[in-house]
């Protein structure tokens, strides 16, 4: 069973990308083995600042781009794809043989379990600094991942700390680790910047609406459909940002690659009341503010209402299935990058190898 929710997973990814600045850019795969009835043996995807830019799943054995732009990598590497695809079809024995192994380690003998990577990297494209991450979770739980100043593993978990005495004495396998993701991930992140520069770099403002569902309830502001992710939402009295009786939402992906979050106030909306609160949204790159006055007559009504709450379901439904895809294409697309010499010693797509280090 399941001790955490999968958004949990998506969680950390979001924590990564807040972190990111206006000069910070990101490249993040994530992999996912599943035992879950209905769902692909294995999947991933890569991101780039947030935005999904490849696919692939165990079901149709195809990688494929999520933007058109991103094909144009194949101007300079035409075998891309199919290296992609490749690394990708031997991960998915690699994870499986992963969860077997962690069943046995978990004394496990039913259920559905779950293993998912999570590999990336970031690039200050001011100070041409270069910083990564390599993490690994099982059933929604964190277990062991990669410290790069030490080149040694960290164990979340007891059950990880047999992996970490096998990783850590493969100085090979953590050479390998440590350049990929200060060497091989910044090249394909700066080149897929490159090739996509005018859809990554693009504005659009949200669509902010003002959301209650009884009289006594907060008062959400929902603020959809913009990029980039950087950006702030917040509440206004009387001219004056407050965070008593606030809370904030998580800023999550829409289905179309912009983004949504919410801020909650709870106010009792007198009319001395109405005017005197606004809710603020600002944009990373925009200059100017989009200001929503709060009046009773603004407010959507409780149909409107479900229709937002029916939506944001659907996403957050979307969300941990797009998260477990992007873990498998981290280690998919580096090992297949990888020379053949290094391939064989430590391809976890191998199911002995696999064996061994796990």
């Amino acid at each position: 069973m399941f001790r955490m929710n999968l958004l949990s997973f998506f969680v950390l990814a979001v924590q990564i990308a807040k972190s990111v600045t206006p000069v910070i850019h990101t490249l993040s795969y994530f992999k996912t083995g599943s035992q879950v009835a209905k769902l692909p043996e294995y999947w991933n995807a890569a991101y780039v600042d947030g935005v999904q830019i490849t696919h692939f799943d165990s079901n149709h054995r195809k990688a494929k781009a999520k933007q058109d732009w991103v094909d144009k990598i194949t101007e300079d590497d035409p075998h891309f794809w199919e290296r992609e695809t490749a690394g990708s079809i031997g991960n998915a024995q690699y994870f499986k043989v992963g969860i077997e192994i962690l069943n046995k380690r978990f004394n496990q003998t039913g259920g559905v379990h779950m293993l998912q990577t999570m590999v990336g990297c970031e690039w200050n494209d001011e100070t041409g600094e270069v910083d990564g991450w390599w993490h690994f979770s099982y059933d929604g739980e964190d277990f062991i991942s990669f410290e790069l100043k030490t080149m040694s593993w960290i164990a979340a978990h007891p059950q990880a700390f047999i992996t970490k005495l096998k990783w850590d004495q493969d100085d090979g396998l953590n050479q390998y680790n440590k350049n990929y993701v200060t060497e091989e991930c910044p090249f394909d992140l700066k080149k897929h910047m490159s090739n996509g520069r005018d859809f990554l770099t693009r504005t659009e403002l949200p669509r902010v609406s003002l959301l209650q569902k009884t009289p006594s309830s907060p008062i959400t502001c929902h603020a959809t459909g913009f990029y980039p992710r950087t950006s702030d939402l917040f509440w206004r009295k009387d001219g004056e940002q407050i965070h008593e009786d606030v809370e904030m939402g998580e800023t999550l992906p829409n289905h179309d690659g912009t983004f949504q979050t919410t801020a909650d106030l709870k106010v009792e909306l007198t009319p001395a009341a109405e005017g005197r609160y606004e809710c603020v949204f600002k944009l990373d790159g925009v200059r100017e503010e989009m200001v929503t006055k709060l009046y009773a007559k603004s407010i959507l009504s409780n149909v409107r209402i479900q229709e937002e709450e029916d939506r944001k379901k659907a996403v957050a439904i979307a969300v941990p299935l797009v998260v477990l895809a992007l873990v498998a294409v981290a280690v998919g697309v580096f090992l297949a990058k990888r020379p053949k010499s290094q391939q064989a010693n430590y391809s976890p797509a191998s199911s002995t190898s696999s064996s061994e280090k796990d």
